[in-house]
């Protein structure tokens, strides 16, 4: 076989690539109505740099009888030479050669270039997306004459001479049947230049109109703001009123601009991520960028101009690279550093935010020592004693030297919202209070913040309400000698599917009853399980759920200080009094919320016939 080798042209299909963009690059079909109307701003900017009182406008203009969408600025403009070099090539554009400081013998480069926006190349050809052919007519300002540029989707492209007389450039898009709506509606295309350009510097009216479309100025990217200017702005803009503004200004190691404020729309769950509008030389790139701002500060909305930040080929999002991270690292910092400043300023505005985002702050702060720290003196728990902070809660809870030998603190907690009142009358008459963690992330809120003590070298214990934690039956019920009660009585008492302890307390009160809230859920999913109510994937979580931290049981204490049940524990259970026993075990646990066992009812009626019937034989 011999050996040969050919040199051949690379081979574009145009239409193949206008599909591209559409159906991969770009999202959105008015995207290409940003890509023309930041080809125009950055004319218009590199216009201003020879003359700097030129200001420049934009104009969008729509004729529906011809289905035809122009753009026109009165920018810098381009030579025929231009025209013909780079229009035509995809990738090669101006503004991105400028940036680049690649040499262009016959392109004005001086001056700074962080005023422009474009630099892909791409953005005539998205217009391809919307049109079947473009029509380009353009006079440089030193230029002897203007060039007209004609292309439909296909390789060819006519240029001609074109009686333009004055500088700038105007593109006009034939659109396509299914895009001649863009021609009709002013609405869509007013609502579009907003989405996306209203913030640039550059006038832009619609339709021959005297008022400009685009707001332009923004209080926010003033380099001094007012708090109250910008709170103000971003009421008008966004719609809602801030329940506190951030202003931010940062000029290394990189430029961010803008403000953020904390909504009033609470977000629901934990699995919400923070959002926020980002502009890049007042161009907006999106008004969703994520994972800019940490994950903690879901609440938080605003606008921020990023212009040492690069966005993606689709100008959709910005490219994650090691600026974005900068930015990202900064902005958590700053906020940290303003939330920690308002803690210690204004507790009570701080104290209102965290109260109205206490859910997504909570949860958020498992993952963040440092938000804890700020939440330690803002967010408030539901006690016996009233609501406390993380704060007042440790200091309240120094540990009985009498009963404690290791910890330094002791921190009680009930999960159990049905036994609130009955905890809140245990803990009346001790210094220190028992902390209602009815969601779970509240007892992990509260785990996570003890836990963060050890460093100091503080020992603080969390204990969870309940006869069965150490010292709380000697310190907080004033129980002695609790043990747990001898086999037989365990197994008499079975039905009633708690465990039984028995101990020494007020003569008055014969049982006390504790519910576990994690028991209770348990014995009610199981129910489901067993009638098949529960989806294998949900069953697969809650089996998940409960093998990480066991349910535990409900637990009765028997007073072996009053009279009947001192009398029933003398003799062996299958007496009449052991069956009225039964009976007031089962009262307890349903006064305190806890639902009867279909085994315990059952032995509620057996219990209730054998007392009957030993009251009749003594009446006979």
């Amino acid at each position: 076989m011999s050996e040969w080798q050919r040199n051949i042209p690379f081979q574009v299909d145009i239409a193949g690539i206008i599909d591209i963009m559409g159906a991969s690059l770009y999202s959105r079909h008015d995207t290409p109505i940003r890509e023309l109307l930041q080809n125009s701003h950055d004319a218009i900017m590199r216009r201003r740099r020879s003359d700097l009182e030129f200001q420049g406008r934009i104009d969008v203009i729509q004729d529906a009888e011809a289905g035809l969408l122009t753009f026109t600025d009165d920018g810098i403009g381009l030579t025929p030479e231009e025209a013909e070099n780079y229009l035509g090539t995809l990738g090669l554009g101006i503004t991105g050669l400028i940036k680049r400081g690649e040499a262009m013998p016959h392109l004005s480069q001086g001056g700074d270039q962080g005023d422009l926006i474009g630099q892909f190349g791409v953005g005539l050809f998205s217009a391809f997306m919307l049109a079947d052919r473009l029509i380009v007519e353009s006079r440089n300002e030193s230029a002897d004459e203007a060039v007209r540029w004609e292309a439909g989707p296909g390789t060819e492209i006519d240029l001609s001479v074109s009686d333009r007389a004055t500088a700038g450039t105007t593109v006009t898009l034939v659109l396509k049947p299914e895009y001649k709506f863009l021609a009709e509606n002013e609405e869509t295309i007013e609502s579009t230049i907003k989405e996306h350009a209203d913030f640039l510097p550059i006038p832009i009216h619609l339709n021959d109109s005297q008022t400009r479309v685009n707001v332009i100025h923004a209080a926010w990217f003033e380099p001094s703001q007012d708090v109250e200017t910008t709170e103000l702005a971003l009421q008008a803009y966004f719609d809602e009123t801030p329940l506190d503004v951030i202003p931010i200004r940062v000029e290394a190691p990189i430029p961010i601009a803008g403000a953020l404020y904390v909504s009033p729309q609470r977000i629901p769950g934990f699995s919400d991520t923070a959002s926020v509008m980002v502009t890049v030389r007042r161009m907006v790139i999106s008004r969703q960028i994520k994972e800019l701002l940490p994950p903690w500060a879901t609440f938080l909305r605003g606008c921020l101009e990023l212009h040492g930040c690069s966005p993606t080929a689709s100008r959709e999002d910005l490219v994650r690279n090691k600026a974005f991270s900068i930015v990202t690292e900064t902005l958590e910092d700053l906020l940290f550093r303003h939330f920690e400043q308002l803690s210690e300023n204004d507790p009570q505005r701080m104290e209102s935010i965290v109260n109205w985002h206490r859910y997504s702050m909570a949860g958020a702060a498992l993952e963040s020592r440092r938000l804890r720290e700020i939440l330690k003196s803002s967010y408030r728990f539901p006690t016996s004693h009233g609501p406390l902070t993380i704060n007042e809660i440790l200091n309240l809870s120094d540990a009985d030297p009498l009963y404690e030998e290791e910890a330094d603190r002791v921190v009680w907690y009930n999960t159990d919202r049905r036994q609130e009142q009955w905890v809140n009358t245990l803990f009346s008459g001790h210094s220190a209070p028992c902390v209602h963690t009815f969601r779970s992330f509240e007892e992990s809120l509260l785990a996570y913040s003890l836990a963060d003590d050890f460093e100091s070298g503080l020992v603080s214990d969390l204990r969870i309400a309940s006869p069965s934690a150490p010292n709380f039956a000697s310190a907080i019920l004033g129980v002695r000698e609790l043990e747990e009660a001898p086999a037989e009585w365990m197994e008499f008492l079975s039905s009633v599917d708690a465990k039984i302890l028995i101990g020494s307390f007020r003569e008055d009160q014969p049982v006390m009853a504790f519910l576990n809230e994690r028991y209770e859920l348990a014995k009610s999913f199981d129910e489901l399980k067993q009638r098949g109510d529960i989806p294998t994937g949900f069953q697969r979580l809650i089996d998940s759920h409960f093998k990480d931290a066991p349910s535990g049981q409900n637990e009765v204490i028997l007073n072996r200080n009053h009279p009947m049940i001192s009398r029933t524990l003398s003799k062996s259970p299958g007496t009449p009094l052991s069956s009225v026993t039964r009976l007031i075990v089962v009262n307890a646990l349903n006064s305190a919320g806890a639902t009867t066992p279909k085994p315990a009812s059952r032995q509620q009626q057996e219990d209730l016939e054998w007392i009957a019937e030993c009251l009749w034989g003594r009446e006979d």
